[in-house]
């Protein structure tokens, strides 16, 4: 994440800033610069992210250890509670389904949801999109999501699609429940091409509904 992109989140003056994983492809030391500026970030409400599926590539463990030392609050399937008043809001979150086939502990929301207050609506940062109907049936009114850079390609977003369980890019509706799945903020080294598909930097506006 480059410095223009922390600059442009912070001038919209965000209560609250997430990230939904796949910050980097490589490790600490090779990578630690192009994480810097995510240390610049700034929220009243607090910096809060989960990981995505690159993060088990490489050295897991470091890389949560660099990024709270940045600042970002890590929900590895716990929550966080916002106050406004006598008010609040849930914000939960899971790790990727990568974890297991790295030894480490796999996404659970009920784990996530553990001891929330009941009342509050809740907030899911899940990096795939493809769990979103177990979210929706345990009572996530709002999950944003990652993972499939928006298919990266006009009509290879067919195909994405495919592999996440029909979300790839924008927003959906699930019952009570809104998924919105972002096309990320840069680019994949991986497959460093986007046609048709940008990247994002999106902002939400969350009201009350009597």
């Amino acid at each position: 994440m480059g410095r223009r992109c922390g600059a442009r989140a912070n001038a919209t003056k965000a209560d609250l800033i997430v990230i939904s994983g796949d910050f980097i492809d490589g490790t600490v030391a090779k990578r630690r610069a192009d994480v810097a500026p995510l240390a610049e970030l700034r929220a009243k409400d607090g910096i809060f992210a989960v990981p995505g599926n690159h993060e088990y590539i490489f050295d897991y463990g470091a890389w949560i250890e660099h990024l709270q030392s940045l600042g970002m609050e890590m929900l590895l399937n716990r929550h966080h509670v916002i106050a406004r008043g006598s008010e609040r809001i849930v914000l939960a979150g899971v790790t990727d389904r990568a974890a297991s086939s790295h030894g480490e502990a796999p996404p659970d929301l009920t784990l996530a949801l553990k001891g929330r207050p009941d009342s509050a609506p809740v907030i899911l940062l899940d990096h795939q999109p493809s769990g979103a109907g177990e979210a929706a049936k345990q009572g996530v009114l709002l999950q944003l999501s990652g993972h499939t850079h928006g298919g990266m390609i006009l009509g290879l977003d067919r195909l994405v699609a495919r592999g996440n369980a029909g979300f790839v890019s924008g927003r959906y509706r699930l019952g009570a429940m809104t998924l919105y799945v972002s096309n990320g903020t840069g680019l994949w080294p991986g497959f460093a091409l986007r046609l048709g598909k940008g990247s994002e930097m999106t902002r939400f506006h969350l009201r009350a509904v009597s």
